[in-house]
């Protein structure tokens, strides 16, 4: 392959993946990155194998902790600076957030 595949054509392969096997799979997947016909790309294929293109998308287990702090920080066309910031502040809200709720639930077992 002489040039890296698009953005759009590894997510369409996870969407006929899941479609095709729609009775036995129970997973949705994100499907990010970027090409140079579109630049920076998210794709959201869910359990039945549909494909959406979204600005930003948010997912897994902890997804519920995080939501508030992509509401309010989260803009379109962020410099490669702003995404940074963005992607590590997240993570480590995240990754704060689910060690508290975890030692407060073995506090109780």
């Amino acid at each position: 392959m002489e040039t890296p595949p698009l953005v759009i054509a590894a997510a369409s392969v996870l969407k006929e993946l899941c479609y095709n096997n729609k009775e036995e799979l129970q997973a949705g997947f994100m499907t990010a990155g970027w090409d140079r016909k579109k630049g920076p790309q998210v794709y959201v294929v869910s359990l039945g194998g549909m494909l959406i293109s979204q600005p930003v998308t948010i997912g897994g287990s902890g997804s519920t902790y995080i939501y508030g702090y992509v509401d309010a920080k989260y803009k379109p066309n962020m410099s490669r600076e702003e995404c940074l910031q963005f992607a590590t502040n997240g993570t480590v809200i995240l990754f704060y957030l689910c060690t508290q709720i975890q030692i407060h639930l073995y506090s109780f077992c």
